[in-house]
């Protein structure tokens, strides 16, 4: 499109839809900074695994989108909260970008993988 940005395209009966990778990307990292227990998100994906992943850059902190032929991926890497249980963080920030991108943009996600990059503790924690 001549603008520099990564768009996913669908057809459509009157023409095609592009969504910008940059709009999926701030639509899951609103999702996934609501979640209770994300401390914040994490630009700790390194550029070499953003290579081997697919060689796109980061388009948001901490969230990289990946698409491949109809499948897209999304990759979040995050800071948990102490006293939260990762797992638990980590499952609910799935589901939580998984929903907030197929109901806002319509597309199928394949895979959304939450790398937690370290935990954040609360200012006045000793």
């Amino acid at each position: 499109m001549g603008d520099g940005k990564e768009y996913i395209s669908r057809p459509d009966e009157l023409g095609n839809i592009h969504i910008s990778e940059d709009v999926l990307a701030v639509i899951a990292a609103a999702a996934a900074t609501e979640v209770e227990g994300v401390g914040s998100l994490s630009t700790n994906l390194s550029s070499d695994i953003a290579e081997l992943l697919g060689g796109k850059k980061n388009l948001s902190k901490g969230i990289r989108i990946t698409v491949v032929g109809e499948s897209i991926r999304v990759d979040v890497s995050l800071l948990v909260k102490y006293g939260y249980t990762i797992i638990d963080v980590a499952k609910e920030v799935q589901s939580a970008v998984h929903n907030a991108i197929e109901n806002t943009s319509g597309l199928t996600l394949e895979h959304v993988n939450v790398h937690v990059a370290g935990i954040t503790f609360d200012k006045d924690h000793k």
